[in-house]
């Protein structure tokens, strides 16, 4: 089995890639985007995660088996994030805080 040689320049621009997103992030969390905070923050993690997988982890270059593997952990997250997401959205905040009031939470 043949290995590919990825040259340096790549890895320095990689590097240099996440350095600049690294301080998009920081840059990021000095502006009050309300709402999209949180989306920006994950929007660029997505993205430094994305080029760890595919350069230093090496899944750029790997068999097809290995790319279906990753799409379905990240297929299986998505799910995962999208009933946590429902979870949250349908629960009753009234209800909530009516209980804290009373007691029933505990102290």
């Amino acid at each position: 089995m043949s290995e590919h040689i990825v040259s340096p320049k790549v890895y320095i621009g990689i590097f240099l890639s996440l350095m600049v997103l690294t301080a998009a992030t920081v840059a990021a969390a000095y502006v009050n985007l309300g709402a999209f905070n949180i989306v920006i923050a994950l929007a660029i993690a997505s993205l430094k995660a994305t080029l760890v997988v595919l350069y230093f982890m090496h899944a750029r270059y790997s068999p097809n088996r290995t790319h279906m593997v990753i799409i379905a952990a990240v297929f299986w997250l998505a799910i995962m994030l999208a009933l946590t997401l429902s979870d949250y959205v349908t629960r009753d905040r009234d209800l909530a805080e009516n209980a804290q009031v009373t007691g029933m939470l505990g102290s």
